[in-house]
């Protein structure tokens, strides 16, 4: 829901016709782009790449991918083009997750799948979709927005990954960027433990419970017939009278 917080609110204001129907427009596309990406991420690792069952967690991940992917352009556009944007947004997200597994990049909840390749998408579909009734440049229309988007992209690459070697490269010559292997074994070790341990104690808690309660009474043996008293009934009787 916080998507549709700072999306529409990006229009910033709301006392005039047009920037109401901006903050609508925004709310559809911030709506329709995830819905399509989290079903087509679904449908891919479930039925497509051979995924072992329902990957709620993956799912989630191509909602996620489908917001990042309208994000930019979301004030710009019509509803279809926020069905592809959001359609193009989980290929891009699926690619570059297996591309990460296949470079043994460790990224466990996929944050560069999502949030770095979308949003590059994202910025790109900005420079693409986006017609002059709605405000947009998009190069579909015949606009020149895309080599600014493309710029931008380029800036923005070398503003964050500079900043993040200056960060993250000493602490790896240091080697405090993260724990040894022995510590992650362990760790897991425990985490499995723990689980395999919280398994275990609610079985049997379930057992202990359905042990100790007593079996259900026989429906017939449940129902008990309701009697009323001599004066209940003449109550009854006489109100009955009194109205016929």
């Amino acid at each position: 829901f916080g998507w549709f917080g700072f999306n529409g609110g990006s229009t910033a204001a709301m006392h005039e016709t047009s920037q109401a129907q901006t903050a609508a427009s925004v709310a559809v596309n911030t709506a329709l782009a995830p819905c399509i990406a989290g079903f087509v991420v679904f449908v891919l690792n479930s039925e497509v790449l051979g995924g072992k069952g329902f990957d709620v967690p993956r799912f989630c991940n191509g909602i996620l991918a489908g917001l990042v992917s309208i994000t930019a352009s979301c004030a710009r556009i019509v509803s279809w083009e926020a069905l592809l944007i959001g359609f193009v947004g989980a290929l891009v997200f699926v690619g570059t997750s297996r591309l990460l597994l296949r470079l043994k990049i460790d990224d466990v909840v996929d944050a560069f799948a999502v949030h770095g390749a979308c949003g590059l998408w994202g910025m790109v579909a900005a420079g693409l979709f986006g017609g002059p009734v709605r405000g947009g440049n998009g190069s579909l229309y015949g606009g020149d927005q895309l080599p600014a988007q493309l710029l931008a992209i380029v800036i923005i690459s070398l503003w964050a990954g500079v900043l993040s070697m200056a960060v993250f490269l000493p602490l790896r010559v240091a080697g405090l960027l993260r724990h040894g292997n022995d510590f992650q074994e362990r760790m897991e070790r425990e985490h499995i433990t723990m689980v395999k341990a919280y398994v275990e104690r609610a079985a049997r808690l379930s057992e202990q419970s359905q042990a100790s309660s007593p079996p259900p009474k026989p429906l017939d043996a449940q129902a008990e017939p309701i009697r009323m008293t001599a004066a209940e009934e003449a109550r009854v009787h006489g109100t009955s009278r009194s109205y016929m």
